[in-house]
């Protein structure tokens, strides 16, 4: 019989994830303790994400003695993505943080700020601050991200 996986310890996302701007990293690989300490937590004032997750595409490689065709692992790209934070009536909010053409990293820790858990981060530079206008909601800005080159996953937190 097959060992089962793992049962997973299930979790509520929201008062758990963990996410971050930080201005600078040597090492995507190998973010030290300073250089999170030196980034803005974001969680408080994100009302929602969307994108932030690396797809991998497939090349066909057919050959002539087969009807059959085999693919191989091909480029990996990483989808739109984006944060809307809540809008401040006096425009002291993510505005003066996260301004068009930023360079930095964004830093999901899904399970939170735990030394030895994982945390993802992502290369990026803000590309707008859009307000969100709607006739019933609360006043948000999202700010939308290119991902300019191959995200860290699975990264081991540094203790502190």
């Amino acid at each position: 019989m097959a060992t089962p996986i793992n049962p997973s310890v299930r979790y509520y996302r929201r008062g758990t994830t963990k996410v971050l701007w930080l201005p600078a990293v040597a090492d995507r690989n190998n973010v030290s303790r300073a250089e999170i300490n030196a980034g803005t937590a974001l969680e408080g004032e994100t009302g929602a994400m969307s994108g932030w997750q690396t797809t991998s595409g497939t090349v066909p490689t057919p050959a002539l003695g087969s009807r059959f065709t085999p693919v191989v692992g091909g480029e990996i790209t990483a989808s739109d993505s984006s944060l809307t934070f809540w809008a401040s009536k006096d425009g002291d909010d993510v505005r003066t943080l996260l301004v068009r053409e930023a360079k930095g990293f964004i830093v999901w820790m899904d399970e939170g700020d735990v030394p030895g858990q994982t945390m993802d981060v992502y290369p990026v530079q803000v590309t707008t601050q859009a307000k969100v206008r709607e006739l019933d909601g609360a006043a948000q800005i999202m700010a939308q991200f290119a991902i300019t080159s191959e995200p860290a996953e699975n990264v081991t937190i540094p203790t502190s």
